[in-house]
């Protein structure tokens, strides 16, 4: 199989997709190693078996993508997910919140601070893999309906805050682009939707994303929903 073009352009390079693995069961971390390493664009640098040592071994090996899991000793993925985010590591490490919960608060939270999707510990193993492909590549993976259910739950036990007045700034078409980021869709999606291209929507994005003073796509999907857009 030939590595994936969009992937290497995220990284930088022609090399393999570096992830590293935190889970506090052992058999979760050899199986998803296992499956991973047997990709010929995809290299395991190392695991962890809680949120301190994931911490410790993503700024030390610096992988393009972590699988984290939700709930671990001494610190949880989530507390782990805001320390690798906030390091400021270039180029980043994105993280791929991984749970066996279909419906829980800490991944929502997740994604507030900046975790680019998330996945459950049951999915088909090739789904895995396009995950990590599809997080490598600067994409959120959100367009599992599983993420949306997620996200419209959360936000509807929540009270919903006055609307962000940094949303009148957007250009028509940019609140359009939004929109459908927060379906889940990717910028080739929307391109097709909105009859431009790939490019075009990536500018749009990076727009949005600056005026609203959010990191990623992730952000935004909760943002939308937030301010009453979804």
């Amino acid at each position: 199989m030939p590595i994936n073009a969009e992937s290497q352009q995220a990284q930088g390079n022609t090399g393999p997709i570096t992830v590293v693995i935190a889970d506090d069961q052992a058999m979760v971390r050899q199986g998803f190693s296992a499956l991973l390493a047997a990709q010929p664009d995809l290299s395991v640098l190392g695991d962890a078996a809680d949120g301190v040592e994931a911490v410790e071994v993503c700024r030390r090996a610096r992988p393009d993508v972590v699988l984290m899991d939700v709930r671990m000793p001494r610190k949880d993925g989530l507390w782990a997910a805001e320390q690798i985010l906030s390091a400021g590591l270039e180029p980043p490490t994105r993280v791929l919140m991984v749970t066996t919960f279909d419906i829980d608060d800490y991944v929502y939270e997740a994604l507030r601070i900046g975790a680019s999707g998330f996945l459950l510990k049951d999915a088909p193993a090739d789904e895995l893999v396009r995950a990590v492909r599809v997080v490598a590549a600067g994409e959120a993976l959100l367009a599992p309906s599983i993420t949306k259910r997620l996200i419209t739950e959360v936000t509807a036990r929540r009270r919903r805050p006055s609307r962000n007045p940094a949303l009148e700034h957007l250009t028509p078409r940019e609140r359009e682009v939004l929109d459908l980021v927060a379906d889940g869709k990717s910028n080739a999606e929307i391109g097709a939707d909105l009859y431009v291209t790939e490019q075009t929507v990536k500018t749009h994005v990076s727009s949005l994303l600056g005026k609203l003073a959010l990191r990623d796509r992730a952000q935004a999907v909760v943002f939308a929903y937030e301010n009453g857009i979804k």
